[in-house]
C-alpha cells in the first residue's frame, strides 16, 4: 500500500476541528458559513450569559416605561390642550379650541405609535443581541442611545427618566468585558 501524502486535503466530511452544534455566530468566528438546518431540525441556541439576559429583561423594561409614559399622556391631554390655549398668540392667526384639539391629539397619537415602534425596534435588537449577533447589539446600542437623547432632551418626567436610566444600565451591561466574547467579530476575508 502507498503512503498518504499529508499534503493531500482531507475530505470535506473529515475535519480537524468538530463545528457540529455550534451557533451561526460561533460558526462565523471561525471563519465557517452558517450550519444548514434541515426540515425537522432546530438550530442550535447559544447560551448568554447572564449579563446579556439582564440587558435584554432592561430593554423590555425600558420599552413598557417608554410605551406606558405615552398613554399617561393620552389620560392628560386636555392639559396639552389648556397650555396650548394659555400660548401668546399672533394678530390674525389666533388658535381655536378645536384646532388646538386636533394638533394635540394628532402629536398624542403619533407619539403613541412612535413609542410602540420604539420598543418593538428595541426588545427585537436586545432579543438578537442575546443569540450572540454583534450587529444586533451595534442596533440596540444605537436604539438606546437615540431613546436616552430624546427622552431627557424632548421630554422631562419621571417616566423619561427611569427609562433612560433603564437604558444607561442595559448598555452597560452589553458593553462589560466579561460579555465582549459573546459578541464575536467576524473577520472580513477579501
Amino acid at each position: 500500500m502507498a503512503e498518504k501524502d499529508e499534503n493531500t486535503p482531507k475530505p470535506a466530511s473529515v475535519t480537524s476541528d468538530d463545528l457540529s452544534g455550534l451557533t451561526d455566530d460561533e460558526r462565523r468566528k471561525r471563519g465557517r458559513a452558517p450550519d444548514p438546518v434541515l426540515p425537522g431540525e432546530t438550530a442550535p441556541k447559544a447560551q448568554p450569559p447572564l449579563e446579556v439576559h439582564a440587558a435584554f429583561a432592561l430593554a423590555i423594561l425600558a420599552a413598557l416605561v417608554v410605551v406606558a409614559s405615552q398613554i399617561v399622556i393620552i389620560f392628560f391631554k386636555h392639559l396639552l390642550v389648556d397650555a396650548a390655549m394659555k400660548q401668546p398668540q399672533q394678530p390674525g392667526h389666533a388658535l381655536t379650541i378645536e384646532q388646538a384639539q386636533t394638533n394635540v391629539n394628532f402629536f398624542v397619537w403619533a407619539m403613541l405609535i412612535g413609542a410602540l415602534c420604539f420598543g418593538a425596534l428595541l426588545v427585537l435588537f436586545a432579543w438578537k443581541a442575546r443569540e450572540g449577533t454583534r450587529s444586533a447589539r451595534s442596533i440596540a446600542t444605537l436604539l438606546a442611545v437615540l431613546g436616552i437623547v430624546f427622552e431627557l432632551g424632548v421630554i422631562r418626567s419621571l417616566f423619561s427618566l427611569i427609562a433612560s436610566l433603564v437604558l444607561v444600565a442595559m448598555l452597560i451591561l452589553l458593553y462589560l468585558p466579561k460579555v465582549a466574547g459573546y459578541f464575536p467579530k467576524v473577520g472580513k476575508n477579501l
